[in-house]
């Protein structure tokens, strides 16, 4: 990066941020910080969008599709029909009953112990993907960049608490309309810029045929397989769970769209986002797809996370990773020969020489990920805290090599954009969910507005020092965008399972859900140690036990009128 680049990053973040601390300055009362109030629909649709894809979205999905293809795509395959399911039943419970938060409803439908189990799950869990949320790119950014991660972190991490409470959710809804946008033209940017830096005469159809010579474009697997992470299966019924309990009982996602300035303005922003996920998704992940087919005509590294090799090589493994290196590079000149063969075969109308040529190319390419496979053990060998999933830097390391000076800062401001979003709508749900479902209705039942408007200021930014603290200590093995959506599925489907069991088992008291909440939690827990399922699976699994347990126990205890909270 250069001096255009800072300027332009810098500008970016620190002007959105501003803009947004200006813009809602003075907001006294408590309903006005919380929810804000009469949003305009698309604004709640960007909002919601923002909050969900953060800079892991950005950072990882292409690095997911470069090495494993489209397949992704079928985890949000259920999204839309949750997000339909939301708009009809959740949405209207929730206005109707004109809640802060989506557990005041829990308390309301149930007792006092069931709302704050419910808030208690969503605190634990979103408080860690807050931490991973700053986490995620700045380990990313700060190796391939050479920064300080601390300084990283701490630096996005206080401006991000500073504009979120200063000004609560309108701050938030405001600053997230902004940051998206800069984030679709960084990424649109970046997709016509690859385009063109693809050699003379490869066109669009060419490298999708490359792509799906290498098995990129295979976006949708019908195996019936438990184990397959991702199929239609997990993607349409694990995907439908995982996704009705984010934005369905989720703050971070609920207090999106309740400020909306009618039950029809949410709706709408709830279909916005049930229209365009999925291809926004698809999208990332082609984009992914095409760096691969970028890096058949151009030499990537053996390992993208170069900081790493680097470190490695200085430190007794060098001779191991040169020669390493050596085999990859060999392996590749070989594999571009012949994808340029094949590519001349198609153009030439020789099928049967095109069919040879690729089954050379992928002869070839699997040496290359022989090599690769070998670094990964020897640099684990060298330090065993290294991540050894390298598919995080891959994105980020084509901007940094190839794109222009300016359009570099801007992608980078993308990045930080979305974990300024994301964060920020995390911290201003933790803030309101300790503030209204814990301080307000077990500490300080009977403060004045400007009271709780304070402990909510002091409690979204203990939570902001709380997720910085855990991203300066966090190690993660796995892909970011997996691990995420990993912690979510642990969680998510019994909190559904308690919003499902209100709605619909009228029958059932807090008790019984309660305790049937606990144990789902627990079988989870055990499951997750002890299984090798797609996590999909764990939202059905934790929501189902909720349910049925809920029932068993509803039936097996002494009829008595619950109080409610």
């Amino acid at each position: 990066m250069n001096g255009l680049d800072y300027l332009v990053l810098l500008g970016v973040l620190v002007g959105i941020a501003a803009y947004g601390m200006w813009a809602t300055r003075g907001r006294g009362d408590l309903r006005g910080y919380l929810q804000g109030g009469n949003t305009h629909w698309l604004t709640i649709g960007l909002s919601v969008m923002a909050t969900q894809a953060s800079a892991i979205t950005f950072l990882s999905t292409p690095g997911q599709g470069y090495e494993s293809g489209l397949g992704f795509v079928q985890n949000y395959f259920g999204a839309p029909l949750a997000l339909i399911l939301i708009a009809a039943v959740f949405l209207p419970i929730y206005r109707k009953l004109n809640v802060y938060t989506a557990y005041e409803y829990l308390g309301k439908r149930f007792d006092r112990k069931t709302r704050l189990l419910g808030a208690g799950l969503f605190l634990v869990q979103r408080g860690l993907g807050a931490g991973i949320t700053i986490y995620a790119p700045a380990i990313v950014l700060s190796t391939v960049m050479g920064w300080r991660l601390d300084a990283t972190i701490i630096c996005s991490g206080l401006l991000v608490i500073a504009y979120t409470v200063s000004g609560g959710s309108p701050a938030v809804n405001l600053t997230q309309k902004y940051q998206i946008g800069v984030i679709f033209v960084g990424m649109i940017a970046a997709f016509f810029v690859l385009l063109a830096k693809l050699p003379a005469g490869l066109g669009l159809g060419d490298a999708l045929a490359v792509a799906g010579g290498f098995h990129k474009l295979e976006a949708v697997d019908f195996s019936l397989n438990p184990d397959r992470r991702y199929t239609v299966w997990s993607g349409v019924l694990g995907g439908m769970f995982l996704a009705l309990s984010y934005f369905g009982t989720d703050q971070s996602q609920v207090q999106r769209y309740l400020t909306g300035a009618s039950l029809r303005e949410s709706r709408l922003g709830l279909m916005f986002n049930a229209v365009f996920k999925i291809p926004m998704q698809f999208f990332i992940l082609l984009l992914g797809a095409l760096v691969f087919v970028f890096y058949q005509f151009e030499r990537p590294p053996v390992f993208f996370n170069q900081a790493a090799w680097h470190q490695a090589a200085a430190h007794g493994a060098g001779g191991k990773l040169r020669a390493l290196e050596a085999d990859f590079n060999a392996a590749h000149a070989d594999k571009q020969r012949h994808v340029n063969a094949w590519l001349a075969a198609r153009h030439a109308g020789d099928p049967a020489a095109a069919a040879a040529e690729r089954t050379a190319a992928l002869a070839a390419h699997a040496r290359t990920e022989a090599a690769r496979d070998v670094t990964r053990t020897v640099l684990k060998a060298a330090d065993p805290k290294a991540l050894a999933n390298d598919s995080d830097y891959v994105f980020v390391t084509f901007i940094l090599d190839h794109l222009p000076h300016g359009l570099i800062g801007l992608l980078v401001a993308a990045f930080f954009a979305a974990t300024f979003s994301s964060k920020a709508g995390e911290l201003n749900a933790l803030g309101s969910t300790t503030v209204v479902d814990v301080y307000r209705h077990v500490v300080r039942c009977d403060a004045t507005d400007a009271h709780y408007v304070a402990a909510s200021k002091w409690f979204t930014a203990l939570w902001g020092f709380f997720a910085i603290g855990f991203a300066l200590f966090c190690n993660l093995a796995e892909n970011l965008i997996q691990a995420t959506n990993i912690i979510g599925s642990i969680f998510y489907g019994v909190v559904l399972g308690l919003f499902l069991v209100a709605f619909f088992l009228r029958w059932v008291s807090g008790t019984a859900v309660f305790w049937a909440a606990v144990v789902s939690q627990v079988l989870v827990f055990v499951l997750y140690a002890t299984l090798s399922i797609s996590y999909l699976w764990y939202n059905v699994i934790g929501c189902g036990a909720c349910m049925l347990l809920g029932v068993l126990i509803q039936a097996a205890l002494p009829a008595r009128q619950e109080s409610t909270a």
